[in-house]
């Protein structure tokens, strides 16, 4: 991880042709729509996608300790296309060879430290689908603590910058909240909170209501 000497900031935003770009392209969609009628589309795309036809993965991580309530990690990262540092899950995109249990748990020890198994695996599903056809699974890895063990060592590649935060599944719904107290530098973008973590919180929110049978 790059020794952080300021905050950061944008210098200059210019448009980028598809053969300078590494990471994604723009697209023209000719369709059809449902009267007949000849359409286009404009789009963006991942020039990362490999085989298993899945861009990326998204880590819920559930970590367990003997006298500590259940909790999940949320990360504070810069995000330069917002201009702004986000509350996200833990996350990153799938290498050639890997399924997406491999990269959750690859990614969350990258990002996190932390080492579990996987529960779950969700279907794919995309965020922004009037814009690009990137897509995402959301994976659920357990982490079992023993009494003792110190927070691991997180394993950032150059030019990485990401702080990561404990939060007690009880308080997920409210971890927003505790921001609005910090120095206005290293405060996140509330409105750019990542909507897997709202997700999340609203599956925790309806799992703890009876279902009505009987």
């Amino acid at each position: 991880m790059s020794t952080k000497v300021q905050e950061p900031q944008i210098n200059k935003t210019e448009p980028l042709s598809n053969d300078e770009a590494k990471w994604t392209q723009l697209n023209k969609i000719h369709w059809t729509d449902q009267t007949g009628k000849s359409r286009i589309w404009e789009m963006a795309s991942r020039k990362t996608r490999g085989s298993t036809g899945i861009d990326a993965v998204a880590i819920a991580p559930i970590i367990r300790h003997p006298s500590r309530p259940a909790s999940t990690i949320v990360i504070l990262q810069y995000r330069p296309p917002v201009g702004a540092t986000c509350v996200e899950f833990p996350a990153g995109l799938i290498d050639e060879g890997e399924t997406p249990a491999e990269a959750a748990v690859r990614e969350l020890r990258e990002e996190t430290g932390y080492e579990g198994k996987v529960l779950d695996c969700s279907p794919t599903i995309v965020s922004d689908p009037g814009l690009t056809n990137a897509n995402m699974q959301m994976v659920t890895v357990e982490v079992n603590l023993r009494e003792g063990d110190k927070e691991p060592e997180q394993h950032l590649d150059e030019g990485e910058h990401i702080e990561r935060v404990v939060v007690p599944l009880s308080e997920l719904q409210n971890c927003r909240c505790k921001y609005k107290a910090l120095p206005l530098g290293r405060r996140p973008a509330l409105e750019s909170t990542h909507p897997l973590v709202f997700f999340f919180t609203f599956k925790l929110t309806i799992s703890s209501f009876p279902s009505g049978e009987g």
